[in-house]
C-alpha cells in the first residue's frame, strides 16, 4: 500500500540527510539527491488536459501502453503514449541507445515509465546493483531534468519461477522482484513505483494465475495487460486500487 504523502516527505528528507552524509565522506556515488515533492508533482500533472506518457523498456511494456491508453480514455482523460522498447532490452542498453535517448529527451513527456529486463530486479543484491541501479538511476536523472516524473515498472516473478533458481516458483521470483524495485527506488532517490506484480500476486493466489500469462510463462496475455494497465491506472491517477 502506498504511504501517505506527508510520509513520503519525512521519509525524502531523512534520506536527504543521509545523501549529505555520503557526500561529506566521499561515498555518494550510487545515491541520487532525493525527488521531493515528486507525488504532489504527479498529482498535478494527472490533472492536465492531456498526459503524455513514455515507456522505457522491453516485451513486458509491449501491450500495457495501448490498454492504458484505452482504459484512461474510457475514463474521459486524454494521454499520449510514447515507447522505447525492444524485446530482451535492458535499461543499460537503451542508456547507449540515441534513438531512446533522443525520444526521451525530445519528447515533452509528463511521466516516464522505466522497466528493466525482467530477471534482473530478481538477483541477488550484489549483481541487482551492477546490473540493474546504474540505468534506472541514468533514466531517472534524464526524466527529472526534462521536469518528468520518473516511475519504475515493477513486474512479477515467472509462472514456474526462475529456470535457473532450483526449487524457485511465482511467489519466491515476485518477491524477489519486489525487493528489487523497492531497493532500486530508495537508491534512486525514492521514485514511485507501480506495483503491477503485486496486482499478479492478488490474482495468483484468487486462483487466475494461469490467465495472466501467455504460453511461455513469462510475458502477459492480454488479461494480464488489463490488470497491469489498471495498476498503472490508478497509481497514475492516484485512484484507490482495487488491489
Amino acid at each position: 500500500m502506498m504511504k501517505p504523502i506527508h510520509e513520503r516527505e519525512k521519509f525524502f528528507g531523512r534520506l536527504l540527510m543521509f545523501a549529505k552524509i555520503l557526500s561529506f565522506l566521499g561515498l555518494s556515488g550510487c545515491v541520487l539527491p532525493p525527488a521531493e515533492g515528486e507525488i504532489r508533482a504527479l498529482r498535478n500533472k494527472a490533472t492536465q488536459d492531456e498526459l503524455a506518457i513514455l515507456f522505457i523498456g522491453n516485451s513486458y511494456s509491449f501491450g500495457v501502453p495501448s490498454a492504458l491508453k484505452k482504459m484512461a480514455e474510457a475514463h474521459g482523460k486524454k494521454v499520449r503514449i510514447g515507447h522505447s522498447t525492444y524485446g530482451g532490452w535492458s535499461l543499460a542498453k537503451h542508456s547507449k541507445h540515441p534513438p531512446t535517448l533522443d525520444k526521451l529527451r525530445g519528447g515533452n513527456w509528463d511521466i516516464v515509465v522505466i522497466q528493466d529486463y525482467s530477471k534482473n530486479p530478481a538477483m541477488r543484491e550484489t549483481a541487482r546493483r551492477q546490473t540493474m541501479d546504474p540505468g534506472i538511476q541514468f533514466f531517472a536523472s534524464e526524466a527529472r531534468a526534462i521536469g518528468a516524473v520518473p516511475m519504475l515498472y515493477q513486474t512479477w516473478g515467472r509462472r514456474d519461477g526462475d529456470p535457473d533458481v532450483p526449487g524457485d516458483d511465482f511467489f519466491k521470483m515476485n518477491q524477489r522482484v519486489r525487493s528489487g524495485y523497492q531497493s532500486a527506488s530508495e537508491r534512486g532517490g525514492g521514485i514511485a513505483i507501480i506495483p503491477a506484480g503485486d496486482a499478479w500476486e492478488r490474482e495468483f493466489r484468487e486462483g487466475r494465475g494461469a490467465e495472466l500469462f501467455c504460453e511461455d510463462g513469462s510475458h502477459p496475455s492480454d488479461f494480464g495487460n488489463q490488470i497491469t494497465a489498471q495498476v498503472f491506472y490508478d497509481t497514475i491517477f492516484g485512484v484507490p486500487s482495487r488491489f
